[in-house]
């Protein structure tokens, strides 16, 4: 239903412009908003109105008019004056007032549906033929998911929502505590880079106006309507994975997860194999922090020995003396490429245990509390 806040700002916006009041009150004599105070009890009065057979009438000094959607009576509006200017603005507020109820309900129909679509609750056949009802023409869309850090609150969707509420081929909808979906008409946005900056506008405007920390995950393109829930599931696997091996950044892409989304589905027991036949029994404790910043920006800057000893202000030989140390202990000379990316993969899986083994003990210490 319409909030009575949008009411009482078109009430107040008519007044401002005819100098006319209004009140509007529901079928059973509660007043939804108004631009002056009554002085009397005007329910009994409402209710009497409500069951005449009149669609507009003179009574208390006020013209009473009906609203009706969808053949439903929903509203009762009176502009406070007997004459014939106060009938025709109380005539157009209550046409405005039929058509924002109606473009509400259809806007909440659409996402409704577009909510059913994304969790895939519909058969292929119904959903083509509910979109045709609600004007939806196939195209091309992207699934954005936009999870924040903490609860969710009601800002959080407002500035969603402002952010495309000029869209009208857009959708935003959500089905959790934690996030905003938004299915978005991708058209007109033809690069990858296109639907990267978008998502950094999303976390920029949000961490500005709602005051908040976000993540946003989003799937690839799809054409057909069946195949939007296929970029949300992506979306969805985008933010997990990116938990794990992106976890600095705020934007993360199903179509440049790379070989981390293959780790995210190994099993824990084939993870433990594979360490064991890399490592060893046991794993070598190396991971120190400045063991760990030197391999990390040795691999950024593609085993270039030079670029990585400038960017941690040491020198050269200094960084060529850790890379050894390190191979000393692993035995892999991770300066070789094959060694590096057997390293690099061994750290992913490494991450991923971890990450996967804390989300065992969270669920089990919920089953104990």
């Amino acid at each position: 239903m319409l909030s009575n806040h949008k009411l009482q700002v078109t009430l107040e916006e008519i007044k401002e412009i005819s100098r006319i009041d209004l009140a509007l009150y529901n079928d059973k004599g509660k007043l939804l908003a108004y631009t002056y105070h009554t002085k009397e009890d005007m329910e009994e009065a409402i209710r009497f109105f409500a069951e005449s057979m009149a669609e507009s009438q003179m009574l208390s000094g006020c013209h009473f008019f009906k609203i009706r959607i969808e053949n439903e009576l929903e509203y009762i509006l009176l502009a406070r004056a007997s004459s014939e200017e106060a009938y025709m603005i109380g005539r157009l507020a209550a046409c405005q007032i039929r058509n924002m109820v109606g473009a509400f309900r259809e806007q909440f129909d659409r996402n409704n549906f577009m909510q059913n679509v994304v969790l895939g609750n519909m058969l292929v056949v119904d959903m083509y033929n509910k979109a045709k009802k609600l004007h939806i023409e196939t195209a091309q869309r992207v699934v954005y998911i936009i999870e924040v850090s903490g609860k969710k609150d009601g800002i959080v969707m407002e500035t969603v929502r402002n952010l495309f509420a000029s869209k009208t081929r857009d959708f935003i909808t959500e089905v959790d505590e934690k996030s905003v979906i938004l299915v978005k008409d991708v058209r007109d946005i033809e690069s990858e880079k296109g639907l990267s900056d978008l998502a950094k506008m999303i976390v920029d405007n949000l961490q500005a106006e709602a005051m908040v920390r976000v993540r946003v995950g989003y799937g690839n393109r799809v054409e057909l309507l069946q195949d939007i829930a296929r970029s949300y599931q992506e979306a969805k696997m985008a933010l997990e994975v990116g938990s794990i091996f992106y976890v600095e950044s705020n934007t993360v892409s199903y179509s440049n997860l790379g070989i981390g989304r293959l780790i995210y589905q190994l099993p824990i027991s084939l993870c433990e194999m594979f360490l064991k036949e890399v490592f060893g029994e046991k794993i070598p404790d190396i991971f120190d922090e400045e063991t760990t910043i030197t391999i990390n920006k040795f691999f950024e800057n593609n085993l270039n020995i030079s670029e990585t000893a400038r960017q941690l202000y040491v020198h050269r030989n200094t960084l060529v003396y850790r890379l050894e140390r390190i191979e000393k202990i692993l035995g892999m000379d991770i300066r070789t490429f094959e060694d590096a990316m057997l390293f690099k993969i061994a750290l992913m899986v490494i991450s991923n245990m971890n990450y996967q083994k804390s989300i065992m003990e969270r669920e089990m210490k919920e089953e104990t509390e």
